[in-house]
């Protein structure tokens, strides 16, 4: 039985890690694409020429440093819970930024609003499977206290 009961909080720890997992691999192929191919993306900034190609490499060079506090919670979700905390509100704060971003966008910018828009889906996603592994962890956390008392 007892067997039994570390193997479920153990699979539950790798549930965590998978969760973090799925958005450091979006937010890194998304970097990757600004990293390689930065002419494709600058047309949906209405950018143009090497200072557009320039600012989607510099998005995809941020992509890749916000990455920092997730690799940590993959590490070891528990003992970096902290960290799974910062991806949250980093995740948060990008959400909530882009969204008052598209509301100062005039509606005339159609392709430029529609880059923002997919961000917004996209960082709404990593944030709801931030979240979801944030209350797993919170959640061990507390079990593990009630069952040192």
């Amino acid at each position: 039985m007892h067997g039994e009961a570390v193997q479920i909080k153990a699979n539950k720890v790798w549930l965590i890690r998978l969760l973090v997992v799925i958005v450091i691999f979006m937010n890194l192929q998304a970097a990757l694409q600004y990293l390689l191919n930065p002419s494709v993306y600058i047309g949906a900034f209405e950018l143009e020429g090497i200072p557009g190609m320039t600012a989607v490499m510099g998005m995809g060079i941020l992509y890749v440093m916000w990455q920092v506090p997730y690799i940590f919670a993959v590490i070891n979700p528990i003992a970096h819970r902290i960290s799974l905390l910062e991806s949250v509100l980093m995740q948060a704060i990008g959400l909530i930024g882009e969204t008052l971003l598209l509301s100062r966008i005039p509606l005339e910018h159609a392709i430029l609003r529609g880059s923002i828009l997919r961000y917004i889906w996209f960082d709404a996603g990593g944030l709801i499977l931030l979240l979801l592994a944030l209350f797993l962890v919170n959640r061990r956390l507390s079990a593990q206290k009630k069952g040192e008392k």
